[in-house]
Protein backbone atom coordinates (compact mmCIF):
# COMPACT_ATOMS: atom_id res chain seq x y z
CA UNK A 1 0.00 0.00 0.00
CA UNK A 2 1.39 3.65 -0.50
CA UNK A 3 2.14 5.55 2.37
CA UNK A 4 -0.56 8.10 2.18
CA UNK A 5 -2.91 6.04 0.75
CA UNK A 6 -6.49 5.43 2.53
CA UNK A 7 -6.91 1.71 1.75
CA UNK A 8 -10.08 0.34 -0.39
CA UNK A 9 -12.25 -1.75 1.94
CA UNK A 10 -13.30 -4.99 0.19
CA UNK A 11 -16.07 -7.66 0.80
CA UNK A 12 -15.06 -11.22 -0.80
CA UNK A 13 -18.08 -13.09 -1.76
CA UNK A 14 -17.59 -17.44 -1.69
CA UNK A 15 -19.73 -19.61 -3.40
CA UNK A 16 -19.60 -23.10 -4.20
CA UNK A 17 -23.14 -25.03 -6.19
CA UNK A 18 -22.58 -28.43 -4.38
CA UNK A 19 -21.80 -29.80 -0.83
CA UNK A 20 -19.66 -32.22 -3.16
CA UNK A 21 -17.49 -29.09 -4.19
CA UNK A 22 -17.32 -28.15 -0.28
CA UNK A 23 -16.07 -31.36 0.53
CA UNK A 24 -13.06 -30.81 -2.27
CA UNK A 25 -12.20 -27.27 -0.50
CA UNK A 26 -13.15 -24.99 -3.25
CA UNK A 27 -14.43 -22.12 -0.79
CA UNK A 28 -10.79 -22.45 0.75
CA UNK A 29 -9.35 -21.75 -2.59
CA UNK A 30 -11.20 -19.28 -3.44
CA UNK A 31 -10.65 -17.38 -0.11
CA UNK A 32 -6.84 -17.92 -0.44
CA UNK A 33 -6.95 -16.36 -4.15
CA UNK A 34 -8.92 -13.04 -3.00
CA UNK A 35 -6.40 -12.94 -0.23
CA UNK A 36 -3.17 -12.65 -2.21
CA UNK A 37 -5.10 -10.52 -4.57
CA UNK A 38 -6.43 -8.16 -2.41
CA UNK A 39 -2.50 -8.25 -0.79
CA UNK A 40 -1.49 -7.43 -4.19
CA UNK A 41 -3.54 -4.39 -4.86
CA UNK A 42 -2.90 -2.81 -1.56
CA UNK A 43 -6.81 -3.46 -0.25
CA UNK A 44 -7.77 -4.51 3.47
CA UNK A 45 -10.68 -7.15 3.07
CA UNK A 46 -12.90 -5.73 5.83
CA UNK A 47 -15.59 -8.57 5.54
CA UNK A 48 -16.59 -12.13 3.56
CA UNK A 49 -19.53 -13.91 2.86
CA UNK A 50 -19.30 -17.82 1.94
CA UNK A 51 -22.59 -19.73 0.29
CA UNK A 52 -22.56 -23.11 0.27
CA UNK A 53 -24.20 -26.02 -1.88
CA UNK A 54 -26.01 -22.71 -3.56
CA UNK A 55 -26.69 -22.97 -7.07
CA UNK A 56 -26.25 -19.49 -8.91
CA UNK A 57 -28.22 -20.68 -11.70
CA UNK A 58 -31.45 -22.29 -10.03
CA UNK A 59 -31.47 -20.09 -7.44
CA UNK A 60 -32.83 -15.99 -7.52
CA UNK A 61 -30.80 -12.96 -5.78
CA UNK A 62 -33.63 -12.19 -3.83
CA UNK A 63 -33.19 -15.78 -1.89
CA UNK A 64 -29.79 -15.67 -1.66
CA UNK A 65 -29.19 -14.16 2.34
CA UNK A 66 -25.47 -13.23 1.08
CA UNK A 67 -26.31 -10.95 -2.02
CA UNK A 68 -28.98 -8.78 0.25
CA UNK A 69 -26.69 -8.81 3.12
CA UNK A 70 -23.65 -7.52 0.78
CA UNK A 71 -26.54 -5.45 -0.64
CA UNK A 72 -27.98 -3.55 2.82
CA UNK A 73 -23.94 -3.08 3.54
CA UNK A 74 -23.35 -1.07 0.17
CA UNK A 75 -26.15 1.14 1.34
CA UNK A 76 -24.49 1.76 4.84
CA UNK A 77 -21.26 2.56 2.44
CA UNK A 78 -19.42 -0.17 4.60
CA UNK A 79 -17.48 -1.12 1.44
CA UNK A 80 -15.74 -0.05 -1.56
CA UNK A 81 -15.17 -3.08 -3.57
CA UNK A 82 -16.84 -6.74 -4.14
CA UNK A 83 -14.97 -9.21 -5.19
CA UNK A 84 -15.27 -12.80 -6.22
CA UNK A 85 -12.84 -15.27 -7.48
CA UNK A 86 -14.58 -15.51 -10.96
CA UNK A 87 -17.77 -13.43 -12.09
CA UNK A 88 -20.16 -16.55 -12.10
CA UNK A 89 -19.82 -16.83 -8.41
CA UNK A 90 -22.39 -13.87 -8.57
CA UNK A 91 -24.80 -15.94 -10.05
CA UNK A 92 -25.65 -17.15 -13.73
CA UNK A 93 -28.77 -16.28 -14.01
CA UNK A 94 -28.74 -13.99 -17.82
CA UNK A 95 -32.17 -12.14 -17.09
CA UNK A 96 -31.04 -11.19 -13.10
CA UNK A 97 -26.96 -11.21 -12.20
CA UNK A 98 -25.72 -8.73 -15.09
CA UNK A 99 -28.37 -6.06 -13.06
CA UNK A 100 -27.19 -6.57 -9.78
CA UNK A 101 -23.83 -6.29 -10.94
CA UNK A 102 -24.80 -3.06 -12.33
CA UNK A 103 -26.80 -2.25 -9.20
CA UNK A 104 -23.19 -2.25 -7.21
CA UNK A 105 -21.75 -0.20 -9.71
CA UNK A 106 -24.44 2.63 -9.52
CA UNK A 107 -24.10 3.09 -5.68
CA UNK A 108 -20.52 3.51 -5.69
CA UNK A 109 -19.45 0.02 -5.40
CA UNK A 110 -16.23 -1.74 -7.45
CA UNK A 111 -16.82 -5.16 -8.79
CA UNK A 112 -13.57 -7.35 -9.07
CA UNK A 113 -12.74 -10.66 -10.29
CA UNK A 114 -9.64 -12.33 -9.56
CA UNK A 115 -9.31 -13.98 -12.56
CA UNK A 116 -11.40 -11.37 -14.92
CA UNK A 117 -10.15 -7.93 -13.45
CA UNK A 118 -13.05 -5.46 -12.48
CA UNK A 119 -16.51 -4.81 -14.58
CA UNK A 120 -16.54 -1.53 -15.23
CA UNK A 121 -20.02 0.61 -16.79
CA UNK A 122 -18.21 3.60 -18.50
CA UNK A 123 -19.49 2.48 -22.15
CA UNK A 124 -22.15 0.77 -23.62
CA UNK A 125 -19.36 -1.83 -24.82
CA UNK A 126 -18.88 -2.48 -21.00
CA UNK A 127 -22.25 -3.11 -20.25
CA UNK A 128 -22.84 -4.89 -23.59
CA UNK A 129 -19.86 -7.09 -22.01
CA UNK A 130 -21.58 -7.38 -18.51
CA UNK A 131 -24.72 -8.84 -20.38
CA UNK A 132 -22.88 -11.78 -22.55
CA UNK A 133 -20.66 -12.71 -19.62
CA UNK A 134 -23.64 -13.79 -17.43
CA UNK A 135 -25.71 -15.04 -20.93
CA UNK A 136 -22.57 -17.38 -21.50
CA UNK A 137 -22.27 -18.40 -17.86
CA UNK A 138 -26.12 -19.92 -17.73
CA UNK A 139 -25.51 -21.27 -21.05
CA UNK A 140 -22.39 -23.47 -19.60
CA UNK A 141 -24.82 -24.29 -16.51
CA UNK A 142 -27.83 -24.97 -19.05
CA UNK A 143 -24.95 -27.52 -20.65
CA UNK A 144 -24.18 -28.82 -17.47
CA UNK A 145 -26.86 -29.42 -16.45
CA UNK A 146 -28.18 -31.24 -19.50
CA UNK A 147 -24.64 -33.09 -19.37
CA UNK A 148 -25.72 -34.45 -15.95
CA UNK A 149 -28.95 -35.28 -16.96
CA UNK A 150 -27.64 -37.09 -19.90
CA UNK A 151 -25.77 -39.10 -18.12
CA UNK A 152 -27.82 -40.23 -15.37
CA UNK A 153 -30.67 -41.04 -17.42
CA UNK A 154 -27.97 -43.27 -19.61
CA UNK A 155 -27.46 -45.06 -15.66
CA UNK A 156 -30.77 -45.40 -15.12
CA UNK A 157 -31.29 -47.41 -18.81
CA UNK A 158 -28.69 -49.38 -18.01
CA UNK A 159 -30.01 -50.66 -15.01
CA UNK A 160 -27.86 -48.92 -12.86
CA UNK A 161 -28.45 -47.03 -9.29
CA UNK A 162 -27.92 -43.75 -10.20
CA UNK A 163 -27.59 -42.55 -6.25
CA UNK A 164 -29.62 -40.98 -3.62
CA UNK A 165 -32.08 -42.46 -1.11
CA UNK A 166 -32.08 -46.09 -1.58
CA UNK A 167 -36.36 -47.03 -1.99
CA UNK A 168 -36.98 -48.78 1.32
CA UNK A 169 -37.13 -52.26 0.86
CA UNK A 170 -33.29 -52.12 -1.18
CA UNK A 171 -30.06 -51.88 0.36
CA UNK A 172 -26.84 -50.96 -1.65
CA UNK A 173 -24.35 -53.99 -2.17
CA UNK A 174 -21.02 -53.30 -3.99
CA UNK A 175 -20.75 -55.65 -7.40
CA UNK A 176 -17.60 -54.26 -8.87
CA UNK A 177 -18.91 -51.57 -10.91
CA UNK A 178 -16.51 -48.30 -10.02
CA UNK A 179 -16.40 -44.34 -11.03
CA UNK A 180 -13.93 -42.52 -13.19
CA UNK A 181 -12.22 -42.31 -10.10
CA UNK A 182 -12.04 -45.69 -9.10
CA UNK A 183 -14.80 -45.11 -6.46
CA UNK A 184 -17.00 -48.54 -5.58
CA UNK A 185 -20.78 -47.98 -6.75
CA UNK A 186 -23.46 -49.80 -5.37
CA UNK A 187 -26.12 -51.63 -6.92
CA UNK A 188 -29.59 -52.07 -5.44
CA UNK A 189 -30.20 -55.40 -3.75
CA UNK A 190 -33.95 -56.69 -2.32
CA UNK A 191 -33.24 -56.45 1.16
CA UNK A 192 -36.04 -59.42 2.61
CA UNK A 193 -37.07 -57.84 5.89
CA UNK A 194 -38.24 -54.82 4.16
CA UNK A 195 -39.44 -56.16 0.99
CA UNK A 196 -42.09 -58.35 3.26
CA UNK A 197 -43.79 -54.78 3.95
CA UNK A 198 -43.57 -53.64 0.52
CA UNK A 199 -45.70 -56.90 -0.32
CA UNK A 200 -47.66 -56.56 2.89
CA UNK A 201 -48.62 -53.51 1.98
CA UNK A 202 -50.01 -54.02 -1.50
CA UNK A 203 -51.49 -57.07 -0.70
CA UNK A 204 -53.70 -55.02 2.06
CA UNK A 205 -54.15 -52.33 -0.29
CA UNK A 206 -55.21 -53.95 -3.59
CA UNK A 207 -56.81 -57.81 -2.10
CA UNK A 208 -58.23 -56.10 1.09
CA UNK A 209 -59.09 -53.01 -0.31
CA UNK A 210 -57.32 -51.14 2.94
CA UNK A 211 -56.78 -47.15 2.26
CA UNK A 212 -53.76 -45.96 3.63
CA UNK A 213 -54.74 -45.06 7.10
CA UNK A 214 -55.63 -48.64 8.06
CA UNK A 215 -52.23 -49.86 6.36
CA UNK A 216 -50.69 -47.67 9.01
CA UNK A 217 -52.58 -48.93 11.91
CA UNK A 218 -52.21 -52.16 10.75
CA UNK A 219 -48.43 -52.27 10.20
CA UNK A 220 -47.77 -50.73 13.45
CA UNK A 221 -50.04 -53.75 14.55
CA UNK A 222 -47.65 -56.20 13.17
CA UNK A 223 -44.59 -54.18 14.25
CA UNK A 224 -44.03 -53.23 10.84
CA UNK A 225 -41.63 -50.18 11.32
CA UNK A 226 -39.78 -47.83 8.93
CA UNK A 227 -35.97 -48.39 9.37
CA UNK A 228 -35.91 -45.32 11.90
CA UNK A 229 -38.04 -47.47 13.77
CA UNK A 230 -40.79 -45.20 13.75
CA UNK A 231 -44.57 -46.06 12.64
CA UNK A 232 -45.40 -45.30 8.78
CA UNK A 233 -47.51 -42.31 7.78
CA UNK A 234 -49.87 -42.24 5.47
CA UNK A 235 -47.46 -39.68 2.65
CA UNK A 236 -45.24 -42.95 2.91
CA UNK A 237 -47.31 -45.64 2.16
CA UNK A 238 -49.13 -43.45 -1.19
CA UNK A 239 -45.33 -42.95 -2.39
CA UNK A 240 -44.45 -46.92 -1.94
CA UNK A 241 -47.70 -48.10 -3.69
CA UNK A 242 -46.57 -45.27 -6.60
CA UNK A 243 -43.21 -46.22 -6.80
CA UNK A 244 -42.68 -47.74 -10.01
CA UNK A 245 -38.65 -49.26 -8.58
CA UNK A 246 -41.27 -52.09 -6.87
CA UNK A 247 -42.00 -53.97 -10.18
CA UNK A 248 -37.98 -54.06 -11.38
CA UNK A 249 -38.06 -50.58 -13.34
CA UNK A 250 -35.39 -47.40 -12.32
CA UNK A 251 -36.45 -43.97 -13.60
CA UNK A 252 -34.68 -41.14 -13.99
CA UNK A 253 -36.75 -37.79 -15.17
CA UNK A 254 -37.94 -39.24 -18.96
CA UNK A 255 -35.27 -42.11 -18.44
CA UNK A 256 -36.18 -45.79 -17.65
CA UNK A 257 -34.52 -49.46 -17.48
CA UNK A 258 -36.52 -52.30 -18.92
CA UNK A 259 -37.96 -54.51 -16.24
CA UNK A 260 -34.93 -55.81 -13.83
CA UNK A 261 -35.86 -59.23 -12.50
CA UNK A 262 -33.47 -59.13 -9.75
CA UNK A 263 -34.92 -56.45 -8.25
CA UNK A 264 -38.57 -56.54 -8.90
CA UNK A 265 -40.28 -57.26 -5.73
CA UNK A 266 -44.45 -56.73 -6.86
CA UNK A 267 -45.30 -58.45 -9.94
CA UNK A 268 -46.35 -56.18 -12.38
CA UNK A 269 -50.54 -56.44 -12.45
CA UNK A 270 -50.62 -56.17 -8.75
CA UNK A 271 -49.02 -53.09 -9.19
CA UNK A 272 -51.00 -52.34 -11.97
CA UNK A 273 -54.38 -52.81 -10.08
CA UNK A 274 -53.26 -50.53 -7.54
CA UNK A 275 -52.59 -47.88 -9.76
CA UNK A 276 -56.27 -48.46 -10.55
CA UNK A 277 -57.65 -48.53 -7.16
CA UNK A 278 -55.76 -44.58 -6.95
CA UNK A 279 -57.55 -43.63 -9.69
CA UNK A 280 -61.09 -45.13 -8.50
CA UNK A 281 -60.59 -43.72 -5.71
CA UNK A 282 -60.57 -40.29 -6.79
CA UNK A 283 -63.76 -38.59 -6.02
CA UNK A 284 -64.85 -37.34 -9.46
CA UNK A 285 -63.77 -41.14 -11.06
CA UNK A 286 -67.15 -41.94 -12.81
CA UNK A 287 -66.35 -45.81 -13.92
CA UNK A 288 -65.79 -46.94 -10.36
CA UNK A 289 -65.39 -50.40 -9.53
CA UNK A 290 -63.91 -50.56 -5.20
CA UNK A 291 -65.96 -50.67 -2.30
CA UNK A 292 -66.77 -47.28 -0.94
CA UNK A 293 -64.87 -49.22 2.39
CA UNK A 294 -64.40 -52.84 3.90
CA UNK A 295 -64.80 -52.06 6.61
CA UNK A 296 -67.12 -53.91 9.03
CA UNK A 297 -69.38 -57.46 7.40
CA UNK A 298 -71.48 -56.38 5.10
CA UNK A 299 -70.66 -57.25 1.47
CA UNK A 300 -72.37 -54.52 -0.41
CA UNK A 301 -71.94 -51.37 1.27
CA UNK A 302 -71.15 -48.41 -0.51
CA UNK A 303 -72.74 -50.08 -3.62
CA UNK A 304 -76.66 -50.91 -3.21
CA UNK A 305 -79.02 -49.12 -3.74
CA UNK A 306 -83.42 -48.62 -2.86
CA UNK A 307 -85.03 -49.99 -6.06
CA UNK A 308 -88.04 -47.47 -5.14
CA UNK A 309 -86.05 -43.93 -5.13
CA UNK A 310 -82.63 -44.75 -6.01
CA UNK A 311 -80.81 -43.59 -2.73
CA UNK A 312 -78.15 -45.02 -1.35
CA UNK A 313 -78.73 -47.34 0.89
CA UNK A 314 -76.63 -47.24 4.52
CA UNK A 315 -75.91 -49.41 7.41
CA UNK A 316 -77.50 -49.61 10.50
CA UNK A 317 -76.74 -51.99 13.12
CA UNK A 318 -78.50 -52.36 16.31
CA UNK A 319 -78.66 -54.91 18.91
CA UNK A 320 -81.54 -56.98 20.25
CA UNK A 321 -81.44 -57.95 24.02
CA UNK A 322 -81.50 -62.26 24.72
CA UNK A 323 -81.94 -62.60 28.86
CA UNK A 324 -80.37 -66.04 29.64
CA UNK A 325 -80.99 -68.84 32.10
CA UNK A 326 -78.59 -67.83 34.38
CA UNK A 327 -80.01 -63.66 34.11
CA UNK A 328 -77.17 -62.52 32.04
CA UNK A 329 -78.13 -60.64 29.14
CA UNK A 330 -76.90 -61.28 25.73
CA UNK A 331 -76.60 -58.37 23.06
CA UNK A 332 -76.77 -59.79 19.75
CA UNK A 333 -76.39 -56.92 16.94
CA UNK A 334 -78.12 -57.31 13.94
CA UNK A 335 -77.39 -55.18 10.73
CA UNK A 336 -79.63 -53.71 8.04
CA UNK A 337 -79.24 -51.82 4.79
CA UNK A 338 -81.81 -48.40 5.35
CA UNK A 339 -83.62 -46.59 3.28
CA UNK A 340 -81.81 -42.98 3.52
CA UNK A 341 -85.11 -41.12 1.93
CA UNK A 342 -87.28 -43.66 3.89
CA UNK A 343 -86.08 -42.73 7.26
CA UNK A 344 -85.99 -39.06 6.79
CA UNK A 345 -87.95 -38.45 4.00
CA UNK A 346 -90.78 -40.90 3.25
CA UNK A 347 -92.99 -38.73 1.14
CA UNK A 348 -90.04 -39.41 -1.40
CA UNK A 349 -90.19 -42.99 -1.34
CA UNK A 350 -92.97 -45.96 -1.77
CA UNK A 351 -90.34 -48.92 -0.35
CA UNK A 352 -89.39 -50.46 2.72
CA UNK A 353 -87.45 -48.63 5.06
CA UNK A 354 -84.64 -51.23 5.48
CA UNK A 355 -83.35 -55.11 4.22
CA UNK A 356 -81.79 -57.74 6.65
CA UNK A 357 -77.63 -57.52 5.71
CA UNK A 358 -77.31 -61.43 6.52
CA UNK A 359 -80.24 -62.03 4.11
CA UNK A 360 -79.51 -59.53 1.57
CA UNK A 361 -75.75 -60.29 1.44
CA UNK A 362 -76.24 -64.13 1.11
CA UNK A 363 -78.31 -63.75 -1.96
CA UNK A 364 -76.26 -61.69 -4.00
CA UNK A 365 -73.36 -64.52 -2.87
CA UNK A 366 -75.26 -66.98 -4.62
CA UNK A 367 -75.69 -65.29 -7.49
CA UNK A 368 -72.12 -64.75 -7.22
CA UNK A 369 -71.07 -68.27 -6.82
CA UNK A 370 -73.65 -69.47 -9.81
CA UNK A 371 -72.05 -66.93 -11.92
CA UNK A 372 -68.48 -68.23 -11.36
CA UNK A 373 -69.98 -72.00 -12.33
CA UNK A 374 -71.61 -70.66 -15.42
CA UNK A 375 -68.79 -69.25 -17.06
CA UNK A 376 -66.13 -71.74 -15.55
CA UNK A 377 -67.77 -74.83 -16.95
CA UNK A 378 -67.50 -73.69 -20.77
CA UNK A 379 -64.85 -74.80 -22.45
CA UNK A 380 -62.04 -72.02 -21.94
CA UNK A 381 -60.44 -71.46 -24.87
CA UNK A 382 -63.44 -71.43 -27.42
CA UNK A 383 -65.21 -68.94 -24.42
CA UNK A 384 -62.03 -66.83 -25.21
CA UNK A 385 -62.13 -66.53 -28.39
CA UNK A 386 -66.05 -66.06 -28.44
CA UNK A 387 -65.51 -62.83 -26.88
CA UNK A 388 -62.82 -61.70 -28.67
CA UNK A 389 -64.56 -62.32 -32.21
CA UNK A 390 -67.68 -60.42 -30.15
CA UNK A 391 -65.54 -57.53 -29.61
CA UNK A 392 -63.62 -57.33 -32.58
CA UNK A 393 -67.33 -56.75 -34.14
CA UNK A 394 -68.51 -53.93 -31.70
CA UNK A 395 -65.58 -51.86 -32.32
CA UNK A 396 -65.73 -52.31 -36.00
CA UNK A 397 -68.95 -51.37 -35.68
CA UNK A 398 -67.74 -48.48 -33.17
CA UNK A 399 -65.20 -47.16 -35.89
CA UNK A 400 -67.69 -47.16 -38.71
CA UNK A 401 -70.25 -44.33 -36.07
CA UNK A 402 -67.14 -42.61 -35.41
CA UNK A 403 -66.05 -42.01 -38.80
CA UNK A 404 -69.83 -41.18 -39.66
CA UNK A 405 -69.98 -38.59 -37.34
CA UNK A 406 -66.54 -37.35 -37.79
CA UNK A 407 -67.25 -36.93 -41.30
CA UNK A 408 -70.74 -34.94 -40.36
CA UNK A 409 -68.50 -32.47 -37.80
CA UNK A 410 -65.97 -31.54 -40.56
CA UNK A 411 -68.69 -30.56 -43.01
CA UNK A 412 -70.07 -28.30 -40.34
CA UNK A 413 -66.42 -26.80 -39.96
CA UNK A 414 -66.11 -26.11 -43.77
CA UNK A 415 -69.30 -24.24 -43.57
CA UNK A 416 -68.55 -22.48 -41.21
CA UNK A 417 -65.34 -21.53 -43.27
CA UNK A 418 -67.01 -21.13 -45.73
CA UNK A 419 -69.32 -18.46 -43.90
CA UNK A 420 -66.45 -16.66 -42.55
CA UNK A 421 -65.41 -15.40 -46.57
CA UNK A 422 -69.10 -13.50 -46.34
CA UNK A 423 -68.13 -12.15 -43.63
CA UNK A 424 -65.20 -10.67 -44.74
CA UNK A 425 -67.13 -9.53 -47.52
CA UNK A 426 -70.32 -8.12 -45.45
CA UNK A 427 -72.80 -10.30 -46.72
CA UNK A 428 -73.64 -13.15 -43.70
CA UNK A 429 -76.05 -12.76 -41.57
CA UNK A 430 -73.84 -13.57 -38.85
CA UNK A 431 -71.70 -11.32 -36.73
CA UNK A 432 -68.14 -12.14 -36.27
CA UNK A 433 -68.77 -13.05 -32.69
CA UNK A 434 -71.41 -15.66 -33.45
CA UNK A 435 -69.65 -16.94 -36.20
CA UNK A 436 -66.18 -17.24 -34.09
CA UNK A 437 -67.84 -18.97 -31.28
CA UNK A 438 -69.74 -21.28 -33.74
CA UNK A 439 -66.53 -22.16 -35.48
CA UNK A 440 -64.91 -22.60 -31.96
CA UNK A 441 -67.32 -24.88 -31.30
CA UNK A 442 -67.31 -27.03 -34.51
CA UNK A 443 -63.60 -27.49 -34.37
CA UNK A 444 -63.63 -28.79 -30.94
CA UNK A 445 -66.21 -31.16 -32.11
CA UNK A 446 -64.15 -32.69 -34.57
CA UNK A 447 -61.44 -33.25 -32.45
CA UNK A 448 -63.32 -35.54 -30.38
CA UNK A 449 -64.70 -37.31 -32.77
CA UNK A 450 -60.83 -37.63 -34.45
CA UNK A 451 -59.92 -38.58 -30.99
CA UNK A 452 -62.83 -41.66 -31.32
CA UNK A 453 -61.81 -42.39 -34.49
CA UNK A 454 -58.10 -42.87 -33.52
CA UNK A 455 -58.96 -44.67 -30.25
CA UNK A 456 -61.24 -47.45 -32.07
CA UNK A 457 -58.43 -47.68 -34.69
CA UNK A 458 -56.12 -48.25 -32.14
CA UNK A 459 -57.56 -50.93 -30.49
CA UNK A 460 -58.58 -52.96 -33.96
CA UNK A 461 -55.03 -52.71 -34.38
CA UNK A 462 -53.76 -53.81 -30.94
CA UNK A 463 -56.04 -57.65 -31.40
CA UNK A 464 -53.02 -58.91 -29.00
CA UNK A 465 -54.01 -56.29 -26.62
CA UNK A 466 -57.23 -56.63 -26.81
CA UNK A 467 -56.85 -60.78 -26.87
CA UNK A 468 -55.03 -60.42 -23.39
CA UNK A 469 -57.27 -58.11 -21.95
CA UNK A 470 -60.19 -60.71 -22.32
CA UNK A 471 -57.80 -63.82 -21.45
CA UNK A 472 -57.00 -61.72 -17.93
CA UNK A 473 -60.22 -61.60 -17.12
CA UNK A 474 -61.10 -65.06 -17.79
CA UNK A 475 -58.01 -65.39 -15.33
CA UNK A 476 -59.23 -63.01 -12.73
CA UNK A 477 -62.72 -64.82 -12.86
CA UNK A 478 -61.03 -68.26 -12.13
CA UNK A 479 -59.16 -67.09 -9.63
CA UNK A 480 -61.86 -65.32 -7.67
CA UNK A 481 -64.21 -68.23 -7.73
CA UNK A 482 -61.54 -70.37 -6.28
CA UNK A 483 -61.05 -68.10 -3.16
CA UNK A 484 -64.62 -66.19 -2.93
CA UNK A 485 -66.25 -68.78 -0.88
CA UNK A 486 -63.25 -69.16 2.31
CA UNK A 487 -62.03 -65.34 1.55
CA UNK A 488 -62.16 -62.65 4.38
CA UNK A 489 -64.61 -60.15 3.89
CA UNK A 490 -62.90 -57.34 3.02
CA UNK A 491 -61.42 -59.90 -0.01
CA UNK A 492 -64.88 -60.93 -0.98
CA UNK A 493 -65.83 -56.84 -0.89
CA UNK A 494 -63.05 -56.43 -3.15
CA UNK A 495 -64.05 -59.28 -6.03
CA UNK A 496 -68.38 -58.28 -5.32
CA UNK A 497 -67.05 -54.34 -6.36
CA UNK A 498 -65.02 -55.71 -9.78
CA UNK A 499 -67.98 -57.51 -10.68
CA UNK A 500 -71.44 -55.50 -9.33
CA UNK A 501 -71.22 -51.58 -10.07
CA UNK A 502 -74.97 -51.84 -8.10
CA UNK A 503 -77.52 -53.60 -6.71
CA UNK A 504 -81.04 -52.67 -6.50
CA UNK A 505 -83.01 -54.24 -3.55
CA UNK A 506 -87.47 -53.69 -4.03
CA UNK A 507 -89.64 -54.64 -1.91
CA UNK A 508 -89.49 -58.43 -0.78
CA UNK A 509 -85.92 -58.64 -1.73
CA UNK A 510 -86.44 -58.48 -5.06
CA UNK A 511 -82.89 -57.42 -6.87
CA UNK A 512 -81.56 -56.17 -10.01
CA UNK A 513 -77.70 -56.41 -10.54
CA UNK A 514 -76.17 -54.35 -12.86
CA UNK A 515 -72.95 -55.88 -13.86
CA UNK A 516 -68.93 -54.35 -14.32
CA UNK A 517 -68.46 -57.63 -16.77
CA UNK A 518 -70.49 -58.30 -19.76
CA UNK A 519 -71.23 -61.97 -19.31
CA UNK A 520 -73.20 -62.59 -22.06
CA UNK A 521 -70.10 -62.35 -24.32
CA UNK A 522 -69.07 -65.13 -21.78
CA UNK A 523 -72.21 -67.17 -23.28
CA UNK A 524 -74.23 -66.79 -20.26
CA UNK A 525 -77.52 -65.21 -19.86
CA UNK A 526 -78.20 -63.19 -17.47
Amino acid sequence: MVSGTVSKRVICLYRVSTLGQVEKDDIPMQKQACQEFCTRQGWEIVDSRSEKGVSGYKTSANNRDAIQDIREAALRKEFDILLVFMFDRLGRKEDETPFIVQWFANHGIEVWSVMEGQQRFETHVDKLMNYIRFWQAEGESEKTSQRVKTRHGQITQEGHFRGGTVPFGYRLEHQGRVNRKGTPLGELVIDEQESAVIRTIFDRYVNFGYGTFRICNYLAEQGMNNRDGKRFTNTTIQNILRRETYVGILKCGESRSDVIPEIQIIPQDLFDRAQEIFAQRSTDYADRRIPMNTKGNALLSGNIFCGHCGARLTLTTNGKKYQRKDGNVTITPKTRYVCYNKTRHPELCDGQTGYTAKKLDSVVEAVILKIFQKVLNLPREELIEGQFDSRLADLNVQLVRAKAELKAAVEVREALEGELIKVIQGTSILSREMLNSKYAEAQNKVVLKQESVDRCQRELEDSKALLDSIRKQYENLETWSAVFSDSAIEVKKMIVAQIISAVRVSRDYKIDIDFNISFEQFGVEM
